[in-house]
């Protein structure tokens, strides 16, 4: 998913120059370049798509030009990760209909890749066999109030475990107040924002869950992929609601289920949680990721 227009990186960022397009460390690299890359260890490069808005096409074919044109998904406006997601599972869905599907956003900071290629092969495989909507869930080392939480069934340390765990709550960015007791409890995990399921269990949710959303994409089977495909969006992105995979599916769905993380992850929306990242230069706190 790159299709986010934000402005957290003001003065970097522009409209036409959001952040998954800036090169934020030391690799010469966008954001979304380093996570195209990071996939590739995973998912053959033919079988990745890109959602963005259809005003980036160009900035995502500069940054990935070995991306394949069907494969460059466009919506004609922003309406949040529910219609970008059904968008992909669709298209998905009608190239192999037991398609397994693996959702990242484009800005995300990983600091071990191998170990995020290893969790993400291994959720693959879980989706591939079982009918579950998995989250990627990063072991909390801090009380931050930057990241979601979800806290899994279990009880104390239930996530220390190597399969999927039944999800029992979600919280939305919590105080400093609330993100030391989640910390404190052992129960929580940052919600990473990537999931993993079959194309078709998605679809099934999001039908029976977000229907005012779906139900604006009736005629996919013959449009997406043809030359229909631009007028479609057209229409149904119209009058498209803007809501969240997480408030539309995740938080009422039954069979959510979170994969712990072995990796560190960081979804950086501004320069404070950013700056907390990275490397400290001097002793008066000064930082560079130039």
């Amino acid at each position: 998913m790159a299709g986010g227009g934000g402005t957290m990186f003001w003065p970097l960022c522009r409209r036409d120059r959001p952040q998954q397009f800036l090169n934020l460390s030391r690799l010469g690299k966008s954001l979304l370049r380093q996570t195209y890359e990071r996939l590739t260890g995973i998912i053959p490069h033919e079988n990745i798509l890109v959602v963005t808005l259809a005003r980036y096409a160009d900035a995502v074919r500069a940054d990935i030009p070995e991306l394949q044109d069907g494969n460059l998904l466009l919506e004609p406006y922003g309406r949040n990760t529910a219609p970008c997601i059904a968008y992909a599972a669709y298209t998905l869905l009608k190239r192999d209909p037991e398609a397994v599907m693996a959702v990242t956003p484009a800005d995300n900071l990983i600091d071990d890749e191998a170990a995020y290629c290893d969790t993400l092969r291994e959720a693959l495989d879980y989706a591939a066999t079982h009918q579950a909507l998995i989250t990627l869930g990063v072991v909390p080392d801090r009380p931050d109030t930057h990241f979601g939480y979800i806290q899994v069934q279990g009880g104390k340390k239930a996530w220390e475990q190597t399969r999927p765990v039944k999800v029992k709550t979600f919280t939305e960015k919590p105080d400093e107040k609330l993100a030391e007791v989640f910390l404190r409890s052992g129960e929580f995990l940052w919600n990473s924002g990537i999931f993993v399921w079959q194309a078709r269990t998605i679809r099934e949710e999001l039908e029976r869950h977000v229907p005012s959303v779906t139900h604006l994409f009736d005629g996919w089977e013959e449009a997406l992929g043809s030359q229909k495909e631009e007028r479609f969006l057209e229409k149904a992105y119209m009058n498209m609601e803007r809501i969240s995979i997480d408030y539309a599916v995740m938080e009422n769905t039954e069979i959510d289920w979170i994969f712990p993380a072995a990796f560190r992850w960081a979804d950086i929306k501004d320069w404070e949680a950013f700056y907390s990242l990275i490397a400290k230069t001097d002793a008066e706190g000064n930082a560079s990721f130039a």
